[in-house]
């Protein structure tokens, strides 16, 4: 089982945004974590890259749990927030570079990241000037550098134009071949077309959690009425 949440929740205050969520993701799975803003989603996958503590409930990485294996567990996991932060004074090359020397990764092979990631064109290119999927991608490999069994991407098409989207989109298919890929987003074209499964979140409570086929089509329906 590469990530595993048992019985989870988290509170901020007297609010609680998270409420005993229960979900698996295997490797070679792409997962969805489909919710309007403020559903949980960004919560959840942070609670994974131990970021931020639940009040209750565990976690595991690769059968290991992550409070009591926190450096093992985080070093299985890469991770791309939302905001895609990037040294954009820095050269692609240069940049992934750095990274290497972050995780500290001795089998270097940036070749075969960039061509992975679709950035060999672009490799000797300062980062600033890159179009908004180009810089995507680069944060993409800077989370796969590390070759991590587990992948969190946090709404990684926000954004991106239909074709930036569909580049990051089959880059996500193609990772999730032989890694466990946990994806969020509120578009539901775009779950549908990349994950296997889905799982709908809402005011911090899983309400659907089905592979894609399962849903019979009433995905749509289901989330229509969440935005009402």
């Amino acid at each position: 089982m590469s990530i595993e949440l048992k019985n989870v929740s988290k509170s901020y205050d007297n609010l609680e945004v998270l409420k005993n969520i229960n979900f698996k993701v295997h490797k070679g799975e792409v997962l969805g974590l489909l919710g309007i803003n403020g559903a949980g989603k960004s919560t959840i996958m942070k609670i994974i890259c131990s970021y931020i503590k639940p009040n209750s409930g565990s976690i595991y990485i690769c059968n290991k749990n992550i409070e009591s294996n926190t450096k093992l567990t985080k070093s299985k996991i890469g991770y791309l927030s939302e905001k895609n932060p990037l040294y954009e004074e820095m050269y692609v090359d240069e940049f992934l570079n750095f990274i290497y020397k972050f995780y500290n990764v001795k089998n270097k092979n940036l070749k075969k990241i960039l061509k992975k990631t679709h950035l060999e064109n672009i490799r000797n290119k300062k980062i600033k000037i890159l179009s908004a999927g180009q810089k995507k991608r680069v944060g993409i490999a800077q989370a796969i550098i590390h070759n991590p069994d587990v992948l969190i991407l946090d709404e990684p098409t926000a954004t991106l134009d239909p074709n930036q989207k569909n580049e990051i989109h089959n880059l996500i298919k193609e990772l999730g071949k032989n890694k466990a890929i946990l994806f969020s987003s509120h578009i539901i074209d775009e779950v549908e077309k990349i994950c296997n499964r889905i799982i709908i979140i809402h005011k911090g409570n899983i309400i659907a959690n089905k592979r894609k086929e399962e849903f019979n089509n009433e995905l749509s329906e289901i989330f229509k009425k969440l935005t009402n």
